[in-house]
C-alpha cells in the first residue's frame, strides 16, 4: 500500500517550499526589479543573516564543516576554474565588447587588487552560505535525488543573478552553480567557496566587470 502523508507532514512541506520560493524566487526577483544597484552587498549581508538564522533553528548542521576541508580543495579543478573562466571571458568579450578585454588590469589596477582581496569576503562567501549549506541542508526534504538536486541548485543560483538583466551572466552563472554545487557535497564547503572566488576574480580581471558590475546594470524597462 503506498504511504499516505501525514496532514502535519503535508503542511510542513507546503510550509517549507513557500519559504523555498519566498528565498531563492521572490527575494531575486523583488531584487531585480525595485533595488537600486548600490544597495547590493546590504542586501547580501541581510541574506546571509537570514540564512545563517535558518541554518540555526533548522538543526542538525555541523557547523565545523564551514571551516573544516581545506586539506580537500580540488587544486587541479582550480587552476581549471581559473583557465576555463579567463578563456570565456576574453571570448564573450572579444565579441561584444573587445575594448574591455583586461580593461581594469590596464586602467585601475589598483581597483583590482581590492576586489580581489574582497570580493572572496564580501560577494563569494555570502552567496555561498545562501546558496550551498541552506539550500542543501535546510531544504533536503522537498530537494530532488542526485543529480537534479545539483542542476536545481545551478538553476536558482542563476536566477539570483537576474538582477544583472544578462543573458550571459545567467548562462555563467548556471554553469559555475554546477561546480560550486558537486565542489560542496563532495569535498565541503571552503572547495565550493574557492572555486565561486577565484572564478569571480578571474572574471573581474579578464575584464567581465562590464556585465557583473551591479553599477552598469539597466533594467529593460
Amino acid at each position: 500500500m503506498a504511504h499516505v502523508a501525514e496532514p502535519e507532514d503535508a503542511i510542513a512541506r507546503a510550509l517549507l517550499w513557500a519559504e523555498f520560493a519566498a528565498l531563492y524566487i521572490g527575494a531575486p526577483l523583488a531584487i531585480a526589479l525595485f533595488m537600486p544597484g548600490h544597495m547590493l552587498f546590504a542586501a547580501l549581508a541581510m541574506f546571509s543573516a537570514a540564512g545563517l538564522a535558518l541554518l540555526w533553528f533548522t538543526g542538525g548542521f555541523d557547523w565545523r564543516s564551514l571551516v573544516f576541508g581545506w586539506g580537500r580543495l580540488p587544486w587541479l579543478e582550480i587552476l581549471g576554474m581559473i583557465a576555463i573562466t579567463l578563456a570565456l571571458g576574453v571570448a564573450i568579450l572579444w565579441v561584444s565588447r573587445p575594448g574591455a578585454i583586461f580593461g581594469m588590469a590596464r586602467r585601475e589596477p589598483e581597483f583590482l587588487l581590492v576586489i580581489w582581496a574582497f570580493y572572496p569576503l564580501l560577494s563569494a562567501l555570502p552567496q555561498e552560505l545562501i546558496f550551498r549549506p541552506l539550500f542543501f541542508h535546510r531544504y533536503a526534504a522537498i530537494l530532488p535525488e542526485g543529480q537534479a538536486a545539483i542542476v536545481l541548485n545551478a538553476a536558482i543560483f542563476s536566477f539570483a543573478h537576474l538582477m544583472y538583466w544578462s543573458f550571459v551572466v545567467a548562462a555563467l552563472t548556471f554553469v559555475g552553480g554546477l561546480f560550486f554545487a558537486r565542489a560542496y557535497l563532495l569535498r565541503g564547503f571552503p572547495s565550493a567557496w574557492v572555486l565561486h572566488a577565484v572564478a569571480g576574480n578571474t572574471l573581474f580581471t579578464v575584464g567581465m566587470g562590464v556585465y557583473f558590475y551591479s553599477g552598469n546594470v539597466v533594467r529593460p524597462f
